[in-house]
């Protein structure tokens, strides 16, 4: 099955954020073709969340999980760890106080 490259899915992304009226940055550029994708989301009150994509190996399936959690200072730190890892990571921070990052919807989820 054709997958999306990083790139597409990361603009459109960002198209389905600032249509919701969400404020998002690319933070870190990773690989165009096969990078793959951090969020952070910030809620704007010293507490934030970095989610990445992984895998359910029993049924194969995608979903978007937590690496970290709490004070965004911590969150930070956990995403530079990542990158330190991983410099073709793609990094994308979310600003929103109500916590909607858009990841549990159609085509984003999964």
């Amino acid at each position: 099955m054709a997958r999306l490259t990083s790139r597409f899915w990361v603009d459109s992304y960002l198209t389905r954020l600032r249509l919701a009226d969400i404020p998002a940055f690319v933070v870190a550029h990773g690989d165009d073709n096969a990078g793959a994708v951090l969020v952070k989301l910030a809620t704007l009150d010293g507490r934030a969340q970095a989610f990445t994509r992984g895998f359910d190996l029993m049924t194969g399936a995608r979903a978007w999980n937590v690496l970290a959690e709490g004070d965004e200072r911590e969150v930070d730190a956990a995403i530079a760890r990542q990158r330190g890892f991983d410099p073709d990571l793609w990094v994308i921070e979310v600003e929103d106080r109500q916590g909607r990052h858009l990841l549990d919807q159609d085509g984003l989820r999964d």
